[in-house]
């Protein structure tokens, strides 16, 4: 069984979507920390409901990314987490995690990479009117939504779909695809 830790800055749909596949027996891992970096997130609660430990913290009482990071690696390697799993977490990594598992720290992203980085992909991407949208997952690099694709999946944009209806295909498949690839990367190594 792998040990994981999940970041994760809102409502933590794909925290209950990979926290549903372990317990379905369908995902051999295990949650062993969830890292939050809003107080107010709705996936603190989650996580405790499942009696999962949390790490919450802000930001602006640090000095640097680098600071707060190397806390957050320490509470990790304290709970022998093995793969990162970013889901919603709103941050571009910096050197002490990139370092600490280098290529085992993979982010979900709600648009065909390499198109769309940044906030708002879904948005971006109905503005443009493309009529192909879909969800990337990634390896986490420096590089903000740069890392090396691991697996995409994407649906058709009908004629009439508004942005609330194509943002609900999004979730369907990001709560289908994050697991389905955990899955299959952790099998593999």
């Amino acid at each position: 069984m792998r040990k994981i830790a999940v970041f994760a800055s809102g409502t933590g749909t794909n925290f209950d979507a990979i926290q549903a596949s372990i317990e379905d027996g369908k995902l051999d891992a295990s949650i062993q920390l969830v890292v939050v970096d809003k107080q107010t997130a709705k996936v603190i609660e989650k996580a405790k409901a499942k009696n999962i430990d949390t790490f919450v913290f802000n930001p602006k009482e640090f000095v640097s990314k680098n600071d707060y990071e190397k806390v957050i690696v320490e509470e990790c390697k304290k709970r022998g987490v093995e793969w990162i799993v970013l889901a919603g977490y709103m941050r571009i990594l910096a050197d002490a995690l990139l370092e600490a598992y280098p290529n085992r720290i993979v982010n979900i992203h709600p648009s065909l990479l390499p198109a769309f980085k940044g906030k708002d992909a879904i948005g971006q991407a109905f503005n443009y009117g493309v009529k192909i949208m879909g969800v990337s997952i990634h390896y986490v690099n420096a590089e903000m939504d740069g890392g090396k694709i691991i697996a995409q999946r994407c649906f058709a944009v009908t004629d009439g779909m508004n942005h609330d209806e194509v943002e609900a295909e999004i979730h369907k498949i990001e709560h289908q695809l994050y697991p389905e690839t955990l899955k299959n990367l952790l099998e593999e190594e």
